[in-house]
């Protein structure tokens, strides 16, 4: 009832704001939606293709920064400072800088046109700065992990690397996998930054028709597109975080 109630206040009152009418007309025009929507879905398959490629590459590389900040040898400090500079240099520049910088410089730096495409380097800048996103999540996941099951490992005689890869590591990834879900949806989104270095992908095409059209309509219909991706993805990590909450359950009561 109180849902009902919520949105029948909004379809009665909105209508009757005093701008209204222009900014119906502006972002909600049917005729300017039904001629510009049907280009945005191609150009949105270059935005899921992008995504799906840079998506591993950013949970390896994270992943591996992460084991880089966990890292107890002495020896190997230059390493964990190292990973530990990365994650605060990339998380502390906004992600439109480094696709500029990245997407950018490094073509005209090396000047080869096999290699010298800035949507490459829009991509490879995608995954250097999520990564320390990730790589964060990661960390965090592998420091929830009581010290006690190390030392559980370490008595029945497992080494550094297989109490990491087969007693830390699997635990702490059950336990992260809603935050790299959160992750990967601000990922999904964030891949219409790429337009900035030259592809036509479906924000760039949104901002053509608005162009053409003089209306901010086709935006709309691009939000529309973004969120066929982005509410499934959410709703998965839901369903996810419930399965682990119930599964922790079951073992509290065993």
């Amino acid at each position: 009832m109180s849902t009902v109630l919520a949105v029948a206040l909004v379809v009665v009152l909105v209508p009757r704001i005093p701008g209204w009418d222009k900014v119906r007309g502006s972002f909600f025009d049917g005729d300017t939606f039904g001629e510009t929507f049907p280009k945005l879905p191609g150009r949105f398959w270059y935005d899921i293709q992008i995504f799906l490629i840079c998506t591993p590459c950013i949970l390896l590389l994270g992943l591996l920064i992460a084991f880089a900040r966990n890292v107890r040898t002495p020896a190997l400090y230059p390493l964990r400072l190292f990973a530990t500079l990365y994650t605060d240099i990339m998380r502390g520049v906004p992600m439109i800088l480094w696709i500029t910088i990245i997407g950018f410089g490094v073509p005209g730096l090396i000047q080869n046109r096999t290699w010298g495409k800035a949507v490459v380097w829009a991509g490879v800048a995608l995954v250097v700065a999520y990564a320390a996103y990730v790589a964060e999540v990661f960390r965090a996941g592998i420091e929830s992990v009581h010290e006690s099951q190390r030392a559980a490992a370490r008595s029945l005689g497992l080494s550094s690397r297989q109490t990491m890869m087969h007693v830390v590591l699997p635990q702490a990834v059950r336990r992260v996998v809603p935050a790299l879900m959160n992750d990967l949806v601000s990922l999904q989104k964030d891949v219409a930054l790429v337009s900035i270095v030259g592809p036509v992908e479906v924000l760039r095409e949104a901002g053509i028709a608005k162009a053409k059209f003089y209306n901010f309509t086709p935006y709309i219909g691009a939000a529309i597109l973004f969120l066929c991706v982005s509410i499934p993805l959410t709703r998965m990590t839901d369903h996810l975080l419930a399965r682990e909450r119930r599964r922790m359950q079951g073992t509290a009561v065993r």
